[in-house]
C-alpha cells in the first residue's frame, strides 16, 4: 500500500456495481477489474450483464453478474443476498443505475417522477440499506460510492426535473449515510458526472437537449473511464480517510 500502484489496488476486493452492464457503469466494472477486484454487475439487463462478465473472464479478470430491479424492493434484497451467499461482503458498493429521460416540467406526471425517484433514489437506499448492513456486520469497513450528476452544479438542460429531484434525494441520502456509517469505518462519496455519451444518455426521451450543458466545455465530453477514475479513487486505500465529498468529472463546466 506504499507504492502508487497500492495506493489504488483493489486486490482481492469484491464490488457491486449497479447498471454495471453499459454505460458508465461498464467504466466502472472494467476499471475495478483492472485495478484487481472481483467485480459483481448488477442489472436489469441479465444478458448484456452476464455476456460483460463473460468477456472479462476471458480476460482473466474476475466477473460475474447478478439481475436485479432496483425499483422492485423485492428484487433488491433477493440481488444483495444472492451476492452475500454466493461472493461474500462486498467492499465496495457503487450506485451507478440511473434512469435519464426528460419531461418538461409542466407536463411531468406524478408517474414520471416516481418512476425516476424509484430506480435513481429509492433503489439506491435500498441497495444501500442491504450491503450496508452486511458491511456493518463483517466489521471490516467498506466503501459506498454514489453516482449523482452535474445537473445539481448548473450543468443542466430543460427537462429534468424528476431526475435532478432524484439526484439530489441520492445527495442527500449520501450525506446522512456518510454520517451514520462512518463509527463503522464506510466511507460514502459522490461523483457528479458531466455530459458522457453512453447508450443511456443516447436513448433518452423526452424534449430535445436545450440549457447550459449543451455549451463546449474546456477538456471536452467525457468518457465512462474518465468517471470510473474517480470512483476507483474513492474505492481505493488512498481513499481510506475521505468521506461525504463530490467531485465533479464535467469537463471543465464551472470554468466554461
Amino acid at each position: 500500500m506504499n507504492t502508487a500502484a497500492g495506493l489504488l489496488s483493489l486486490e482481492n476486493k469484491l464490488a457491486l456495481v449497479t447498471g454495471g452492464a453499459s454505460g458508465i457503469g461498464e467504466g466502472i466494472v472494467r476499471a475495478f477489474a483492472d485495478a484487481g477486484a472481483q467485480v459483481i454487475i448488477a442489472d436489469v439487463n441479465a444478458v448484456a450483464a452476464g455476456e460483460l462478465a463473460g468477456a472479462l473472464r476471458d480476460e482473466g479478470k474476475r466477473a460475474e453478474s447478478v439481475v436485479v430491479d432496483l425499483a422492485n424492493e423485492s428484487s433488491v434484497v433477493a440481488a444483495c443476498a444472492q451476492v452475500l451467499g454466493e461472493h461474500g461482503t462486498p467492499w465496495a458498493l457503487v450506485n451507478n443505475a440511473g434512469l435519464q429521460d426528460r419531461q418538461a416540467f409542466l407536463e411531468c406526471s406524478a408517474d414520471d417522477w416516481d418512476r425516476m425517484h424509484n430506480v435513481n433514489a429509492r433503489g439506491a437506499f435500498l441497495m444501500t440499506r442491504e450491503i450496508a448492513r452486511a458491511m456493518v456486520a463483517a466489521g471490516e469497513g467498506g466503501r459506498v460510492v454514489n453516482i449523482i450528476s452535474a445537473a445539481l452544479r448548473g450543468s443542466i438542460v430543460k427537462g429534468l426535473a424528476a431526475y435532478a429531484g432524484s439526484k439530489g434525494a441520492l445527495q442527500g441520502l449520501s450525506q446522512a449515510s456518510a454520517f451514520e456509517l462512518a463509527e463503522h469505518g464506510i466511507t460514502v462519496n459522490t461523483v457528479l458526472p458531466g455530459g458522457v455519451a453512453t447508450p443511456g444518455a443516447i436513448n433518452a426521451t423526452g424534449p430535445a437537449p436545450e440549457g447550459p450543458a449543451t455549451r463546449p466545455v474546456p477538456l471536452g465530453l467525457c468518457e465512462p473511464r474518465d468517471i470510473a477514475a474517480a470512483v476507483l479513487f474513492f474505492a481505493s486505500p488512498a481513499a481510506s480517510r475521505i468521506t461525504n465529498q463530490a467531485v465533479a468529472v464535467d469537463g471543465g463546466f464551472s470554468i466554461s
